[in-house]
């Protein structure tokens, strides 16, 4: 079963379940995967899907950081159902040695050797770990690697 095609049996799921929380994060991940192909005229497969999930727990993270600050604690709840909602969807996560071996080798093989080379590696790394790491934490590792900080 294809990640798309399990979306969207747990719609199913969570409408005879009458679960309306879940029901309307899962509707919003259905929307934003059909406008994406949509716009792009295409059929996502399953590694475009986690990006466009990655897309919104980016937004989520964002908008629980202001919330927080705001001091709407009734926003931060719904916005953390949600993207632990959609975090579930993502494949198990790397550890930390993982991901710092995937960064040596993606440095040693890009012949990388400084912090002007950042864009090089990430975009090897991009492909590799979609999905399976936060992509922020690894630019910071990749950057400290190439600096020698």
């Amino acid at each position: 079963m294809t990640l798309k095609e399990r979306i969207n049996e747990d719609v199913k799921a969570a409408m005879r379940a009458r679960e309306s929380r879940r029901l309307g994060t899962l509707r919003l991940l259905t929307a934003a995967i059909k406008q994406k192909e949509v716009d792009e005229r295409i059929v996502l497969d399953d590694a475009a899907v986690l990006a466009v999930i990655e897309r919104m727990l980016k937004q989520r993270r964002d908008s629980i950081a202001q919330f927080a600050a705001a001091g709407r604690n009734d926003l931060v709840d719904a916005e953390q159902f949600e993207a632990e909602l959609l975090a579930a969807y993502r494949p198990a996560g790397l550890s930390g040695e993982e991901i710092g071996a995937a960064v040596a080798r993606a440095i040693t093989s890009s012949g990388a050797s400084g912090p002007a080379d950042m864009g090089k590696v990430m975009a090897s790394l991009r492909t590799d770990l979609a999905g399976r790491a936060d992509m922020s934490e690894v630019a910071r590792i990749v950057k400290i690697r190439l600096t020698g900080a």
